[in-house]
């Protein structure tokens, strides 16, 4: 997707054991305090990054700005993983997690162009009807992000980890905040 003074974003499957040391220095920064990993060894990236790529409902993704490693996306079938028992799942969910990765210049709108990628990769399968998403109920910077994409707030979840703003977005919703006629 190229977007008009960002560039070009696209995604590729992350290679656990390569890129397991860029995805430790990201998930242990302080911007990616809502990742949870803050205190994570190299070892426990590439382990759960490993368990990832392993799992039939959970996958994750490099996002690339211009070619360059700049944002990890993770998918999951909320029927398998992170939201099981927590909602009643609809055929055609995909749950979703995004990290922009720090940098030292940052570009302004960058990281709702990268949500917006994000959205129109998972859009792109016919299959997906609705994203679900289900970030801290205090990341409110994320929250406005998933606003402005087209995702409404359901209600508060408790999660072993967090308590968390359960939120969906369907194809309709994305395309009307994109200003596109539906």
């Amino acid at each position: 997707m190229s977007i008009t003074g960002i560039g070009t974003l696209t995604v590729r499957p992350l290679d656990p054991l390569k890129d397991a040391e860029l995805l430790h220095s990201w998930v242990t920064h302080p911007k990616a305090a809502y990742w949870m990993m803050q205190d994570a060894a190299l070892q426990d990236v590439e382990r759960e990054y490993i368990r990832i790529a392993a799992h039939e409902h959970h996958h994750a993704y490099i996002g690339l700005h211009d070619g360059v490693p700049a944002f990890l996306m993770e998918t999951y079938d909320p029927r398998y993983v992170e939201l099981v028992g927590l909602y009643d799942p609809e055929p055609g969910d995909v749950g979703m997690h995004f990290l922009v990765a720090p940098t030292d210049r940052p570009i302004h709108g960058f990281t709702r162009a990268v949500i917006t990628a994000v959205m129109d990769e998972l859009f792109a399968d016919p299959r997906t009807r609705r994203v679900v998403v289900e970030p801290d109920v205090s990341n409110k910077a994320v929250h406005a992000l998933n606003e402005a994409v087209g995702f409404v707030a359901e209600r508060e979840i408790d999660k072993p980890e967090k308590r968390a703003l359960l939120s969906f977005c369907t194809r309709e919703q994305f395309l009307a905040a994109r200003g596109v006629a539906v």
